[in-house]
């Protein structure tokens, strides 16, 4: 009876180690942005402040390992590893294939989260492929990865600026209406995570494009 109960915790503990190491299983989450106090609460952060937005929600403490800010979320099977690269934006597909390799995700389990001047404040819009639309963390991230199939999830910032101060815009702080609005938009961002996971890539785009 010893012996049945004995290999039945060892059959249980070896499929629970086999459903943690299934890479199919392990999603890596990245937001993009810079590091630094005076970038903390910029436009261009956009990607690090939802990822932190889902920490402070799900009680995730992130830690500084190499090439990022790294932190575990697991819900329902599956295991989302959580990255802010601090590589700064430019260097961003350095961090991302670093993590992609060393945890063994397949590249259709990635998501890179970035801003987007080219929709409306707080816009939506998951996509499999595409180019970078001069945005110089997806540049790299394609130069890293060799691809620009890769999902991304945009998030608007939209283009209220005049002629030549675009830099200064995507570099600014929100502005007092666009943060009172900020917490439902990265509430939202939160639940398109976990619908990647969960749902799948085509389930989520279906859900949360241009809501």
């Amino acid at each position: 009876m010893f012996e049945c109960i004995t290999r039945f915790f060892k059959i249980n503990k070896a499929s629970n180690n086999i459903e943690e190491n299934n890479p199919m299983k392990k999603f890596l989450i990245v937001g993009l942005g810079n590091i630094g106090e005076k970038y903390e609460n910029t436009r261009h952060n956009i990607g690090f402040k939802i990822l932190d937005h889902l920490a402070k929600k799900e009680s995730l403490t992130f830690e500084t390992q190499k090439l990022g800010d790294i932190t575990t979320y697991k819900a329902k099977g599956r295991t989302f590893i959580l990255l802010k690269p601090n590589t700064y934006m430019n260097l961003s597909g350095k961090a991302i294939l670093y993590w992609l390799t060393k945890e063994k995700i397949p590249l259709e389990n990635l998501l890179v989260i970035t801003d987007d001047l080219n929709l409306p404040f707080g816009s939506i819009r998951v996509k499999t492929k595409g180019s970078d639309g001069g945005h110089n963390g997806l540049k790299d991230t394609q130069d890293k990865l060799n691809t620009s199939k890769y999902n991304r999830f945009r998030f608007g910032i939209s283009d209220a600026f005049s002629k030549g101060r675009q830099v200064d815009y995507v570099l600014g702080e929100w502005s007092e209406e666009e943060h009172n609005k900020l917490e439902e938009r990265l509430n939202k961002s939160i639940e398109l995570i976990k619908s990647f996971g969960l749902a799948g890539i085509n389930n989520t785009m279906n859900s949360f494009n241009g809501k």
